[in-house]
């Protein structure tokens, strides 16, 4: 699973001043296109003040109901997969940059509101938030607790404006929060892993009310003028820039129907439905208890007079499980029976029937057949397969807010040929390290890569063969896109460019 959150509001605040008359810290820029951040040093007179500092402080927030929705069913975020990035785009425009500073991002400990300014020369539009206050509620102003929402504290204190430590409940303690990122030539792209903020957020540890975003430590405090560090907003023209936290996830599903070999580990999957066809447990016993959790249904494979029973579980994705899904791992010998050995060694593969029962025996679910192969093997050679690959089941549009799932065959060029008296539709050859990215079909942009770390873009595979889950919402309206793929095999790296129809994504 690969997702793309985007800012529900942006802005930063200010004690500029303005004309060496006064400080703008009333003064909202929450329209503006740009999140700029600047610390000045002796830079402007204002009466009564020696060498005055004036600095900005950036303030941003994600909506993450998208990954609520998907807590409990698919979204185990305490997954060692599971990762979110922050990722805020340089937008130089020719202007000095500073280099060799540290930005620092702390979680907020209270909301704001973004405002309607738009002023960021002379700073004269007014609104919440600012300097000095928060957020609106009625008529009443919520101020920071420190100007600059400055006020560090201790999660669970209620009187602080950012959360510096605290204890997330993950045995570590108190821990500090907060997260660096060092800038050396000053035009980096902002990248903070924000994984561990996001989890405790979303298990209602931390409060859910964003990111408050600085020059680090003395960089504010110093007397060195840092001028100016911009970045995109969530209001820039250019969709593709704004902030987002980028969402990585192996929810990929691994079943070896038309994949399994003697002598190897492999998985096998059932699916079940309700009448209206959604995923649904499977019922069991008079009372039709529902069958959940682990070791809750056999799956038994026959051939012959040889029989073997294994036992399966409720599917999970972590630690969460999935509902109406149940999987059996297991590893078969070649030298299971005599028979078997036999027919392996006539054919190279055996022929099972497939029964998925309960626990207990009592009730059967499912049957079915698996022919299950001797794994290849070959005289010494480094050439790679020579590939077609397809995507089976694409539109011209789909709707931004689908989650669709693309099919994908493989075929071999040169396949080997073999007599057969009737036609038949041949199936999918089956990788299990094969990845797709998204792109931009007239720039090239790459939209989503290749993700072969968390595995968030590994295509899953079933009985039918290999397809992957693609979240419309990740990308923008009206462009055109197109699919690359990524095959990992036998030690060669397989890429495939514009594969299937290009496609765009519609309101």
């Amino acid at each position: 699973m690969y997702k793309i959150l985007k800012a529900a509001k942006d802005t930063y605040i200010t004690d500029k001043i303005v004309n060496n008359d006064f400080r703008a810290t009333d003064a909202n820029v929450g329209q503006a296109g740009t999140l700029d951040l600047f610390k000045l040093y002796n830079e402007s007179i204002l009466t009564g003040t020696t060498n005055p500092v004036e600095l900005t402080r950036i303030l941003i927030k994600f909506d993450l109901d998208p990954l609520r929705d998907l807590t409990g069913s698919i979204l185990d975020f305490g997954d060692s997969s599971f990762k979110c990035t922050l990722k805020m785009t340089d937008v130089y425009g020719g202007q000095t940059t500073p280099s060799s500073f540290k930005v620092i991002l702390f979680p907020l400990s209270q909301s704001f509101d973004e405002g309607t300014g738009l002023d960021v020369v002379t700073f004269e539009d007014l609104d919440a938030c600012n300097m000095i206050t928060a957020s609106y509620s009625g008529d009443t102003a919520i101020a920071w607790f420190a100007s600059g929402a400055n006020q560090m504290g201790v999660l669970g204190q209620n009187d602080i404006d950012i959360i510096a430590s605290g204890n997330l409940g993950d045995g570590s303690g108190i821990q500090n929060i907060f997260k660096t990122q060092l800038f050396e030539s000053g035009e980096e792209d902002l990248s903070i892993d924000v994984t561990t903020i996001v989890s405790a957020t979303l298990e209602g540890i931390l409060p859910d009310h964003g990111f408050r975003l600085s020059y680090s430590g003395t960089h504010e405090t110093n007397d060195r003028t840092l001028f100016v560090k911009r970045f995109a907003s969530r209001h820039s023209s250019n969709t593709r820039i704004r902030p987002r936290i980028v969402v990585q996830y192996d929810d990929s599903v691994q079943d070896d129907h038309e994949n399994f070999y003697f002598d190897m580990t492999g998985s096998l999957f059932l699916n079940n439905y309700d009448n209206r066809g959604k995923p649904a447990n499977l019922l069991s016993g008079a009372y039709g208890a529902e069958v959940k959790g682990n070791n809750s249904v056999v799956l038994r494979l026959a051939s012959g007079s040889y029989t073997t029973s294994v036992t399966g579980s409720q599917h999970k994705i972590g630690t969460t499980f999935i509902t109406g899904v149940y999987s059996a791992t297991f590893a078969l010998s070649s030298w299971a029976s005599t028979a078997i050995r036999g027919e392996v060694l006539q054919s190279n593969s055996a022929t099972f029937n497939l029964f998925w029962e309960s626990a207990d025996y009592t009730m059967g679910y499912h049957t079915g057949s698996l022919v299950i192969k001797q794994p290849d093997r070959s005289s010494f050679n480094n050439v790679p397969k020579i590939l077609n690959v397809s995507v089976t089941n694409m539109k011209m549009s789909y709707q931004k807010t689908e989650k669709v799932r693309f099919r994908v065959y493989v075929g071999d060029v040169a396949p080997t040929i073999k007599a057969e008296k009737l036609p038949r539709e041949r199936s999918s050859l089956i990788f299990r390290e094969m990845f797709y990215r998204v792109k931009d079909a007239n720039t090239d942009d790459i939209i989503i890569p290749f993700d072969t770390t968390k595995m968030s873009t590994r295509l899953s595979t079933d009985s039918l063969g290999m397809y992957f889950d693609l979240y419309m919402d990740a990308l923008d309206l009206g462009r055109v896109y197109t699919f690359d793929f990524l095959i990992k095999d036998q030690g060669s790296d397989l890429t495939f460019l514009d594969i299937g129809t290009k496609f765009r994504v519609d309101p």
